[in-house]
């Protein structure tokens, strides 16, 4: 009897050796193993026991240091990029991206290959075979074959690919590996895998992937990464703080008497809580009381200077299942039914709908000083100069200002459209309590401009703009000088010609008596009467002239 019982255990002691042989995912994947009570308790849907066997053969498991990494990609290291978008509200789904950085020249074509870049040089120089893998190549020799259920067509533990449209074309195996569990995933050089976090552990946890590349009918490994995702009861709250004239909105510190506008941000990403009726409660700390809105856009005004604490607490309702009725006594109750049961109770339960509160909360601290409120350009004047220099034309613009006293004014002249910067200029001023100022700038000769003018202290700047219409004083054009030449002449032709008809008729009227008879006579042309009128004009300007006076003999 005792020889039966040592044969029997040394049959289960055989049975249990090639088990007990084979590597388990959380041995390959370097994580600590998870306790049963965390496996049970933390399922996670679609994902598996992490204690399931590894196929070492088809899948080599390589420790840190080996040297058989350095030859696991042509040409280089391949690196892994593990992003989330953690914090994850727990019950929302939470999203993991692997993104693979080749090494410089490589990328994957659109059929899934890696080939080299064109007309770009590595290390080892510009490479005359395009492919760094050709996996279409080796789909096309039949290495896959053209069956559906090949050995070499399966995952670590042994499942087989999906084979969905295109799935020849991804040629890398990821695995994830979190809280004792992993989940496989055949893709190209990006893949991403969302997760539920309703049977997460709260709090931080780490996510490991690793990555494999096909080699024929095995798989080598080429990268591993692990990255912390966070997992959290209350709701992910960011707020943006914005005031008109705030120099630096990142500073928390704003202006006394402008109103603040708060933006509430929800990280929500998987859209968890958008069937969720949203609540916002306000304490400004400024004793203004307790505000509460449903919209994520507020404003407040503090009217002191100081410091405040500013909280603020989010509030969801979330639609949800029902808990199941509480047991109940036997004893009649107008809420029975006929048969004894809670039927009406239950229905109005199930009618009225259940739901989860979950809350978020965000606080701070502010600071309020004074600072310059509002800025206005209350005159605009042109600045005669001696000679007119249309490349520098001159403005003065009268400026008046409300709040701090500024220390520095700047301006920013552009096209009409107020698009185009044309010149920035900023000086220190000094101004009085009154704060007004005057400020001189030049504009490219005539035209209109846009005109942006800041005042600015510490914490503040003060803007406003106006548009700025240049006088003309641009010199005239060729064209318009030689019209005006032009013009000039006419005239001149014209006087001329007015003047010697005028001439004409007082020489018909008064002929004197030695053209009669003489030579003169003759001389009825064209010469003749311009040689009377020049006589003419002659004697009239010397006969005006008061010089006249003073000579002798001259009447």
């Amino acid at each position: 009897m005792e020889r039966h019982h040592c044969l029997l255990g040394f049959l289960l002691l055989a049975a249990r050796l090639p088990l007990d042989a084979a590597k388990r995912f959380h041995e390959v994947l370097g994580e600590e193993r998870a306790s049963a009570y965390l496996r049970s308790h933390n399922q996670l849907n679609g994902w598996s026991s992490d204690d399931n066997d590894w196929d070492e053969e088809r899948y080599p498991v390589w420790e840190p240091g080996d040297p058989r990494w350095k030859s696991s990609w042509k040409g280089g290291h391949v690196q892994a990029v593990l992003t989330s978008d953690s914090p994850a509200l727990v019950g929302s789904n939470i999203t993991f991206v692997v993104s693979l950085v080749f090494p410089r020249c490589q990328k994957e074509d659109a059929s899934g290959s890696i080939v080299y870049e064109k007309n770009c040089q590595n290390d080892t120089g510009l490479s005359h075979d395009p492919y760094v893998y050709n996996w279409t190549a080796w789909t096309e020799d039949g290495d896959w074959g053209n069956g559906t259920n090949h050995t070499h067509h399966v995952f670590p533990d042994g499942r087989p690919f999906p084979h969905r449209p295109g799935w020849k074309r991804w040629n890398f195996v990821y695995v994830f590996h979190t809280l004792g569990q992993y989940f496989q995933k055949l893709g190209r050089c990006s893949v991403g895998v969302s997760m539920n976090t309703a049977n997460v552990t709260l709090g931080p946890q780490v996510m490991e992937v690793t990555v494999y590349r096909r080699h024929r009918r095995a798989f080598v490994p080429i990268a591993n990464v692990k990255d912390v995702y966070v997992v959290t009861d209350q709701i992910p709250v960011f707020v943006t703080m914005s005031q008109k004239n705030d120099r630096n909105s990142s500073d928390e510190t704003f202006l006394r008497d402008l109103p603040i506008t708060f933006d509430v941000l929800i990280h929500d990403p998987s859209h968890f809580l958008i069937e969720s009726t949203i609540k916002y409660k306000w304490n400004f700390g400024d004793n203004t009381g307790l505000f509460v809105y449903n919209n994520h856009i507020s404003n407040h005004t503090y009217v002191l200077n100081g410091t405040f604490s500013l909280n603020l607490t989010v509030q969801a309702a979330v639609p949800g299942p029902c808990p199941s009725p509480s047991p109940r006594s036997p004893k009649a109750t107008p809420t029975l039914g006929p048969a004894g049961g809670h039927g009406l109770e239950l229905s109005e339960i199930v009618a009225k709908g259940c739901q989860i509160t979950k809350y978020g909360y965000f606080e701070t601290i502010l600071t309020i000083v004074d600072g310059i409120l509002d800025v206005n350009i209350i005159r605009m004047t042109d600045v005669p100069v001696p000679v007119p220099q249309p490349e520098n034309s001159l403005m003065d613009f009268v400026v008046t200002c409300q709040g701090s006293t500024p220390t520095e004014v700047c301006t920013v002249i552009s096209d009409p459209t107020c698009r185009t910067t044309q010149s920035t200029v900023c000086d220190p001023v000094a101004v009085d309590s009154d704060c007004l100022l005057t400020v001189r700038r030049a504009f490219d000769g005539a035209g209109t401009y846009c005109l942006n003018l800041t005042l600015g202290d510490a914490t503040s700047l003060a803007l406003t703009s106006t548009l700025v219409s240049v006088p003309g004083k641009s010199p005239a054009s060729p064209l318009r000088m030689a019209n005006g030449v032009l013009i000039s002449v006419g005239c001149l032709v014209i006087f001329v010609i007015v003047a010697t008809l005028v001439m004409y008729k007082k020489y018909r009227e008064y002929k004197p008596i030695e053209n009669i008879h003489g030579e003169g006579g003759k001389g009825t042309g064209l010469g003749a009467l311009v040689t009377h009128a020049k006589a003419a004009l002659s004697r009239r300007s010397l006969e005006r002239d008061p010089l006249l006076q003073n000579q002798p003999g001259k009447v």
